[in-house]
């Protein structure tokens, strides 16, 4: 296998036009708030509009969008990373079981493995942003797991997704610290890496043009989910 840092960008993930769609419904919609990092609202660290979408009816069908692309790209992030899943839950299957291989998940048809994604991982909530331009930013090096939450949800977060709802700005990029990474924001292109430290990232001030992202996580299932009590 070629070496890779892991991070993988999915183009026209949504097309442009449902992402102008949604830049101009995020601007309509009057919920917005100053953007959260996990203790609070320190805009030294994220200087941000967001709007989360989770519980909102008239967001359903761009939150059910937003997570169909999420959940394309995740089928194909793991057929190139079988060990997603394979690594964390050492699963089996046949009559009599067997470990699981890489090879099992690479020969999967799409209905299988797609079935196999929605059982073991889940979606998180999305949330949309606003970075004005030259001034927005997430210029705070963060991961995604955070200990604080008593219920431990953003202990299982196991990728994190972008996708870029717009361009025609400079800079902006989501920057990667130990990858020395950039990925310059593209209209529709999704973006997935893992949520760990090893992928300890940034969101770049925008300049010339306001920035619009999508973005949240994939978790793995809870406990009591993946391995009920007999």
């Amino acid at each position: 296998m070629s070496i890779t840092d892991f991070i993988e960008i999915y183009p026209n993930a949504v097309s442009p036009e449902v992402c102008a769609q949604i830049v101009a419904r995020f601007e309509a919609d009057q919920d917005k708030g100053p953007g959260r990092v996990g203790s609070g609202v320190f805009p030294e660290l994220k200087d941000s509009r967001d709007l989360m979408l989770q519980g909102k009816a008239h967001w359903q069908d761009v939150e059910h969008l937003l997570m169909g692309a999420a959940l394309k790209a995740t089928v194909e992030y793991l057929r190139r990373y079988p060990h997603l899943l394979i690594a964390p839950l050492m699963l089996k299957m046949g009559n009599p079981p067997r470990q699981l291989t890489e090879q099992d998940i690479l020969d999967m048809p799409q209905e299988r493995i797609t079935a196999l994604v929605q059982t073991m991982l889940r979606p998180g909530a999305v949330n949309l942003q606003r970075y004005t331009a030259d001034q927005g930013g997430y210029p705070y090096w963060h991961c995604e797991l955070y200990p604080r939450d008593p219920d431990c949800e953003t202990l299982h977060r196991h990728l994190l997704w972008t996708v870029y709802l717009n361009d025609g700005f400079s800079e902006g990029e989501t920057e990667f610290l130990y990858q020395q990474r950039k990925v310059k924001p593209r209209t529709g292109d999704l973006l997935l890496a893992p949520a760990a430290f090893t992928h300890t990232h940034r969101g770049n001030m925008p300049r010339g043009g306001d920035k619009y992202i999508a973005t949240s996580w994939i978790l793995m299932q809870r406990a009591e989910v993946l391995f009920p009590q007999q």
